[in-house]
């Protein structure tokens, strides 16, 4: 797979997956999180915003890497 195929099918991927992951963070932070004070809040607010990065490192790893010779 080319470096141009893969950056494209990893932007899609990047796209959808924090689309689907803040779409979990809103549900579960609207069930679970919202009302218990605002510290409960802030914390889950601040881990919850950080949380998706890691997958997202993985997809831009993997299509950032060389093309096979």
């Amino acid at each position: 797979m080319t470096l141009r195929t893969r950056k494209l099918i990893g932007t899609f991927a990047t796209v959808f997956w924090i689309a689907l992951y803040a779409l979990i963070a809103m549900a579960i932070g609207g069930q679970y999180v919202v009302g218990h004070g605002m510290l409960a809040e802030l914390s889950y607010y601040v881990v919850a915003g950080v949380a998706w990065v890691p997958v997202a490192m993985i997809i831009i790893k993997w299509m950032s890497s060389p093309d096979p010779v």
